[in-house]
């Protein structure tokens, strides 16, 4: 699936696909571009679905369940996944009404379709190196950040202290300490500092962070570098806020004794901070901010030597459920077309990766409130944020450039990068993908 040259209608009609096929031809098993497996169609059908349990039309709903069922299944193609992905998480959101008829056609469409349930991996340390290698998803933040971070510390410091807030249980820090062994003739103390895993958030890791500490000291060690770790249990529901007073006081007291490197790293974290405007009180006056804007002014009170923040380039932050579901489907497609190039049909790692992928789906279109944190912002978004944090955006050397398209060539021809402004971009067929950025303290 591409979305190039694709023109998506944006109406809805009133009282869509009253007479539905039946037959398979009909339903878009064939190769007509026209048919109901087309993804543009797909997309329709599961608006007007979303449409249909918003209005709490049972009738209508139950329709169009039916008719995806029928052309989404779960071992298709990647269009067949995806829509099959965004199905589990309408008919979770259906079963969530207080409609008893949608309860009803939610429960009966359950149990029609096989592989409702989302059954999320916990990985092992080797598991989840292998799923963080298989893709440039996360491996073109890793490699750009630690270009950025080996630059940004050769200035004499003794002390590096890494702020580690990223989604993949500390992946990133091996290469990163191999970095650093390479290029400080000096070793510096490395000090790591985590939040701990966020619960239930893919992809998990079956090992306790006191264990992953210890390997990862003892990997520092292999490599004539010490490093000191340390979990700070902290939670993106109140913008990290234990996290940051504890960072606090802890490089106060550092600074008073050795020259110390703060780092703030962030990967594809940061979206689980609430981005809703809530009701603060400043000094001078009554001002209106978001946790995000309340976490990015307090890291800029830090004086950090650099920040480097990567993410998805998406936004999910609508409070409109159709707005959110287009804006997933037009991003989600890109991880299940790109699994087709690097994982066998039925192989166990596929059933891993798009499990957690389907997880995401449907946390932004099944949940709200507090229990929906998948809330991506895209660049342009974040930009601006650490610009009104006063920060400025330093842009990557041209080696650490290098370093990224290097990468790259070890992976399917698709993956791309582009240079945004001070911004590298990760792309697939041109789709912007993940956004990397450092940024100083103004």
């Amino acid at each position: 699936m591409t979305k190039d040259n694709q023109t998506i209608q944006r109406s809805t009609p009133t009282r869509p696909f009253l007479d539905f096929p039946t037959s398979k031809v009909a339903l878009g098993h064939n190769n007509s571009s026209s048919s109901l497996g087309d993804a543009n169609c797909m997309e329709q059908l599961l608006v007007h679905c979303a449409n249909a349990i918003e209005s709490n039309d049972a009738t209508l709903t139950q329709q169009i369940l039916w008719v995806l069922n029928n052309i989404a299944t779960p071992d298709g193609d990647s269009n067949q996944r995806l829509t099959c992905g965004f199905l589990r998480a309408l008919i979770a959101r259906a079963a969530k009404s207080g409609n008893c008829k949608l309860l009803t056609a939610a429960a009966a469409m359950a149990n029609v379709h096989t592989n409702i349930s989302i059954n999320t991996h916990k990985f092992s340390i080797i598991e989840l190196a292998g799923y963080v290698d298989l893709t440039p998803w996360h491996r073109f933040g890793f490699t750009a950040a630690n270009a950025a971070i080996v630059e940004g510390v050769l200035d004499g410091f003794s002390v590096i202290h890494i702020v580690d807030l990223s989604l993949t249980h500390c992946m990133q820090i091996p290469t990163l300490i191999d970095a650093i062994a390479s290029r400080f003739e000096s070793q510096p103390l490395v000090k790591l500092t985590v939040v701990g895993a966020t619960e239930d958030i893919p992809p998990m890791l079956d090992l306790s962070y006191e264990e992953l500490g210890t390997k990862l000291v003892n990997f520092g060690r292999s490599r004539n570098i010490i490093v000191e770790f340390r979990v700070i249990p902290s939670s993106p529901s109140d913008g990290f806020s234990t996290l940051i007073e504890q960072v606090r006081m802890q490089h106060i007291e550092q600074s008073y004794h050795q020259r110390e490197a703060l780092i703030i790293n962030c990967h594809m974290m940061l979206h689980y901070i609430p981005e809703e405007t809530l009701p603060t009180f400043s000094m001078e006056n009554c001002s209106r901010m978001s946790y995000r804007t309340m976490f990015l002014k307090s890291i800029r009170s830090l004086d950090p030597t650099l920040v480097v923040l990567v993410d998805e380039d998406a936004d999910f932050t609508s409070n409109n459920l159709v707005g959110r579901l287009r804006s997933a489907f037009n991003y989600l497609w890109i991880p299940y077309d790109t699994v087709d190039t690097f994982l066998p049909k039925g192989s166990m790692q596929r059933q891993w990766y798009e499990a957690d992928i389907c997880w995401k789906i449907e946390n932004v279109l099944a949940h709200e409130g507090v229990q929906r944190v998948e809330r991506l912002e895209n660049k342009s978004k974040w930009v601006q944020r650490m610009r009104n944090a006063d920060f400025k955006g330093v842009g990557f050397s041209e080696d650490a450039v290098l370093e990224v398209k290097n990468m790259l060539d070890e992976h399917a021809a698709g993956w791309g990068m582009k240079k945004d402004e001070d911004e590298l971009v990760l792309t697939w067929k041109g789709h912007n993908v993940v956004f990397a950025s450092v940024w100083l303290p103004v």
